[in-house]
């Protein structure tokens, strides 16, 4: 068995920790339950493309005591034997599971000139703070996801209202 004085262990410990060289891991954003598909809900226009946000549903666990004997009491308010009770646990869904279908640019569409335009008009609106790539990365899908939050969509993944609303996609006029 080798043994290693504690304040060497210490040491060795601090200079791994201030290293600045060790790749951090990089946080996504995005929560896991929002994805992109290539299939679309039922009804939906053909060729046209969809996400979908999973809403996790909410489930508390309840804890009841069961009272199977009740006490008995002598006339003069003696216990001649306590209550008898049982514990017992169970889970209760306080909100089902949602699924939200939403319309998305397809992806030949967003092109790197169409990502571009899309990190201007949320720069514009204050919802972008980094330079203008082109790229759909985690800054990007970060600012979407803010801006789309307070109309509803809890997801980095662009809309089409989303993008109609930016100013990126033209709307469609009903024929008089």
């Amino acid at each position: 068995m080798i043994r290693f004085p504690v304040p060497a262990l210490l040491a060795l410990f601090g200079v791994a920790a201030c290293n600045a060289s060790l790749p951090m891991p990089e946080l996504s954003p995005e929560p896991e339950v929002t994805r992109s598909y290539e299939e679309a809900p039922p009804g939906a226009r053909p060729g046209s493309c969809w996400g979908k946000h999973t809403t996790p549903a909410l489930i508390e666990t309840v804890t009841e005591q069961i009272m199977l004997q009740p006490a008995q009491v002598r006339t003069d308010g003696t216990v001649e034997q306590p209550a008898i009770y049982k514990t017992e646990t169970h889970q209760r869904i306080t909100r089902e599971r949602r699924d939200t279908w939403f319309e998305t640019p397809c992806p030949e569409a967003q092109t790197p000139d169409f990502v571009a335009s899309v990190q201007r008009a949320l720069a514009a609106r204050g919802h972008y703070h980094g330079r203008i790539t082109g790229e759909m990365d985690s800054a990007t899908r970060a600012a979407v996801r803010r801006y789309q939050k307070p109309q509803g969509l809890d997801s980095g993944i662009l809309s089409t209202a989303a993008a109609r609303k930016l100013g990126l996609i033209a709307v469609i006029l009903p024929k008089d």
